[in-house]
Order: structure tokens, then C-alpha cells, then sequence
């Protein structure tokens, strides 16, 4: 797979250099290439906002730098193109899985109030948000795409059953996960947990999950 992100803070990303997605990446698993939307622009001081029409506060990415950067990254459109957006649609681990699938991603991130409409109709996809509230840019949405996607990525996950069972895997949340040691400040592991009784394992874990959703999502029930 191949990820290219468009932002204005490109050193944003070196976070995923670390931990899974960097060893991945290192691994040959995925090529990630971050382009820096100012390099585009063609105005003198590399600007690539300015003030909305109509008024209102704050300042809008500039069609132009933003057209040309991703001209340039992918020309013959081969890549699903996606904006970061608070008002586009929210990411799932379905989604995820579907966006998995891709062989090649373009991640556009806006910031300040949001980017010109003109440059979203003629060159995005679609809009992408990770949930209800909005943040000062889309460098930080577009990395949580980019680690829950590579998940799905062939080798990137030692055993590839790890997200067989997670959270949103079904429409349950995941269940309690203990470790060594066995008692832990006077907390011993649950007992079914070691009697060596998968059956009886499934079934806790199960019921586990159940009542964890129902106390903390209880609409993922109700579409059940």
C-alpha cells in the first residue's frame, strides 16, 4: 500500500515512524510520503490561505497550492482521494477495513477554518471524519486512518488474529485482558482465565463483552 499525505505540517507525521507503523514501514509493508502543501503555492511568501468570502472568522486553505500538490502526487488519479473533515463520513472499523483494501490512499489535511469547496469538488473522493468534534487540523485525524488501516495490512500484525476479536470487530467491545503476574496488589486474574478451559473461556469473554458494551455503548446493541 501506498499512503500519501498533503499537509502543511509534514514533520507532524514523523510520529509514525515509531512502534508499529514505523516498523512496518522499515519492513517494506507500506510506503507513507508526506508533501508539503506550501511548496505549491505560487504566491512569493509560499501562502496558502486567506480570508473566506462572505466573511466570518478565521482564514481558508487556497485552492490553488492544494490543486497542484495533488496533480503532482497523483496524476492519473489512481488513489482513493480522502479530506479530513468533521462533517464528512465518520470512520468505522468497517470503513477501515473497506479503506484497507485500497492500494493507494491520498490523504488531503485542511486547517484554520477548513479548504476552498472548489478544490474538494474537482479533486477529493470523499470526507472522512473520526468523530464528532473538530480539531485545529487534519494531520492528527489522517494518522489514526493511517494506523487503523495498516492494521489490515498483510504482515503488518505479528498474528494476524489480533483484530479478529478487538473492539468493533463484531459489534462489541472488546473484553478484559490480563497478564502476568496471576495477582497483582491483591487482584488475582479471574479464575477462568487459567483453569485451561477454552470453552469456558469463549463464553466469559463473551459475556464480558456484552455487558462492557452495554454499559458503555449501548447503541452498538440496539443495531445488533
Amino acid at each position: 500500500m501506498r499512503i500519501d499525505v498533503l499537509t502543511l505540517f509534514p514533520e507532524m507525521f514523523d510520529a509514525l515512524n515509531s512502534s508499529l507503523t514505523g516498523r512496518a514501514r522499515e519492513k517494506g509493508l507500506y510506503e507513507l510520503h508526506c508533501h508539503n502543501i506550501r511548496d505549491y503555492s505560487k504566491d512569493r511568501h509560499k501562502k496558502c490561505d486567506d480570508a473566506p468570502f462572505g466573511g466570518g472568522a478565521g482564514m481558508v486553505m487556497m485552492p490553488q497550492p492544494i490543486h497542484d500538490c495533488i496533480c503532482a502526487v497523483d496524476p492519473d488519479h489512481t488513489a482513493k482521494r480522502i479530506y479530513m473533515s468533521p462533517r464528512g463520513k465518520v470512520l468505522n472499523q468497517r470503513f477501515v477495513q473497506e479503506l484497507s483494501r485500497e492500494r493507494h490512499l491520498l490523504i488531503l489535511c485542511g486547517h484554520y477554518e477548513g479548504v476552498d469547496q472548489r478544490v474538494l469538488d474537482m479533486d477529493i473522493d470523499l470526507e472522512v471524519s473520526i468523530g464528532d468534534y473538530v480539531l485545529s487540523g487534519g494531520e492528527i485525524p489522517a494518522m489514526a486512518v493511517i494506523d487503523s488501516v495498516l492494521r489490515y495490512v498483510p504482515d503488518v500484525l505479528g498474528n494476524s488474529e489480533s483484530t479478529v476479536d478487538e473492539s468493533f470487530s463484531g459489534q462489541l467491545l472488546e473484553y478484559p485482558q490480563y497478564t502476568r503476574p496471576q495477582e497483582f496488589c491483591g487482584i488475582p486474574v479471574p479464575e477462568v482465565l487459567v483453569s485451561g478451559d477454552h470453552a469456558k473461556v469463549d463464553k466469559w469473554r463473551y459475556e464480558q463483552s456484552v455487558e462492557i458494551t452495554r454499559k458503555n455503548r449501548p447503541d452498538l446493541l440496539e443495531n445488533k
